[in-house]
């Protein structure tokens, strides 16, 4: 049989049929089979706004024969006599697990939060009542921090394209959408994630993997370079090698960690607030009109040079989405974003973000242990003004101009704003730099200027990164791996997932 790429423009809201009569009329076919390659909307003209489609298509009537795709991650299995401890149930953590439990290891998992049904009752709990909830949280249970976001499926790295077809591969397996493996911008939704977490789960049990839910990483245990065991809150766990996912909240895992004589070192990161707007603002501002017929809801991403020190930009950002608040502990105030798969909410959120480094925002060089403290008091600092979970806010024009917002504001936000200078409440150098980059944004994005801006968005990155060898080990163990957001090496679940199977195929390789 036959095969071509065609390249293809249609309506945003085109059905099946239009796709293939236009396959028709470009190939003058009758009889073939397709598939899409990639797709994405292009938005340039709004008076065009139109979907971009690459289409492979098989006919006995074409000449050529399709590209051999690179394939994904494969290992053979076979009984290696070898236990694996994985402390982390988000993405860099389970597909490390899930990796090698399908090579043959004994792999048990250990997370210190709930399952996900304890998980999601326990948060939808504590937007109610404000009552924090160290099972029911947005940082810590299964899945991770990803589980509850909008479930972006987006690397820069081009160096992981077996693992993003594995990845991509599980989640539809696991009941995914079968678009993600073609959108130029893929997403799952936290509604999708929550079922497809589960599932992958069973997957794993079939596998012959273990998981403990509610089992916290207290302690490990060390000797000449090699850890022995892990002490948790249920029992000493041994094994082989030890993958630690920690995620980007736990502040006293990195403690112990450090006090455990696990290398660190600090690095840039970013600091800063959420970003609300009503969708209609953004979807006017990117398409000429309010509705678009076939799309979800427009997207934005923006960049400043800043002050020309700090750069500022969006991150994650959520259409349709809910702004939630994410602490991980009872004394902090933090937010981030959410979507569900259709992204039909009212609002579209992002994080607005300064870079800075850790030293910058103690005001003198500070050592991993100590960038840790000025972050967390910094994230207090929040909860206390507030007396609670309600996010400081203020309008964009009015953190321009430094100027107090009127209390009276619509949010996603479920536990309330008050008003705040939040200029003053940032580090002056984010502070500064985000004026000018909102500026920028202001003048970029038609009425950006009209959004406001809540709480502190501090988890876009990691303050401190572990320092590993060439063989991805962490500097000076034989058989301790650090992965994921928690690292310092990772951001977003498919960098991290990425992440932890490279870790995995270390592993494998080296036990082959």
């Amino acid at each position: 049989m036959g095969y071509k790429e065609i390249q293809l423009q249609l309506p945003p809201s085109y059905a099946e049929d239009d796709l293939k009569v236009s396959i028709t009329k470009v190939l003058r076919l009758s009889d073939f089979t397709y598939q899409v390659i990639n797709k994405s909307l292009d938005a340039r003209k709004k008076n065009t706004i139109h979907w971009q489609l690459k289409v492979g298509v098989y006919s006995d009537s074409l000449k050529g024969s399709a590209p051999v795709k690179e394939d994904t991650l494969k290992v053979a299995y076979k009984k290696r006599n070898k236990r694996i401890l994985v402390t982390g149930s988000g993405p860099a953590g389970f597909f490390a697990a899930l990796m090698l439990q399908k090579a043959g290891f004994d792999v048990i998992i250990i997370e210190r939060g709930a399952d996900l049904d304890k998980r999601a009752k326990g948060i939808l709990q504590f937007e109610k009542d404000g009552h924090f909830n160290p099972l029911g949280n947005y940082a810590f249970g299964e899945g991770g921090a990803g589980t509850f976001s909008d479930g972006k499926l987006t690397a820069r790295s081009k160096r992981v394209s077996k693992e993003k077809e594995f990845i991509i591969r599980s989640y539809i397996a696991a009941g995914g959408p079968q678009e993600i493996a073609y959108m130029a911008h893929p997403h799952l939704g936290t509604d999708n994630l929550k079922k497809i977490v589960k599932n992958l789960r069973e997957e794993f049990k079939r596998q012959g993997g273990v998981i403990h839910f509610e089992t916290k990483l207290l302690d490990l245990s060390i000797k000449n370079g090699k850890v022995t065991a892990a002490v948790t809150n249920e029992g000493d766990f041994s094994g082989d090698y030890f993958l630690i996912a920690p995620g980007h909240s736990a502040f006293e895992t990195y403690r112990m960690l450090i006090k455990n004589g696990i290398p660190f070192r600090t690095k840039n990161f970013a600091l800063g607030s959420r970003a609300e707007h009503p969708q209609e603002i953004i979807n006017q501002a990117q398409w000429g009109i309010t509705k678009l017929q076939g799309v979800k809801a427009a997207e934005y991403r923006l960049t400043s040079p800043g002050d020309g020190k700090h750069q500022v930009y969006t991150f994650c950002m959520c259409p349709g989405g809910i702004v939630v608040p994410a602490t991980a502990y009872p004394h902090i105030n933090i937010v981030n974003g959410m979507s569900y798969y259709r992204r039909n909410g009212a609002f579209a959120n992002a994080a607005c973000v300064a870079t800075l480094h850790p030293d910058q925002l103690a005001g003198k060089v500070v050592s991993p242990s100590e960038a840790l403290d000025e972050l967390e008091k910094l994230e207090a600092s929040f909860f206390e003004f507030a007396r609670g979970f309600s996010a400081p806010f203020c309008k964009i024009k009015d953190f321009i101009s430094q100027k107090i917002s009127v209390s009276d504001q619509k949010s996603s936000y479920p536990l309330g704003l008050i008003p705040a200078p939040l200029w003053n409440m940032l580090p002056l150098v984010v502070s500064s730099a985000m004026r000018k980059g909102l500026m920028d944004f202001s003048r970029k994005l038609k009425g950006y200027e009209d959004g406001i801006l809540l709480g502190l968005e501090s988890k876009t990155s990691s303050p401190i990164q572990v320092i590993r060898n060439e063989n991805g080990l962490t500097e000076g163990f034989s058989n301790l791996f650090l992965i994921g957001e928690g690292s310092g090496y990772a951001g977003g679940i498919m960098s991290s997932a990425a992440d932890g199977l490279r870790a995995a195929m270390k592993i494998i390789e080296k036990e082959d």
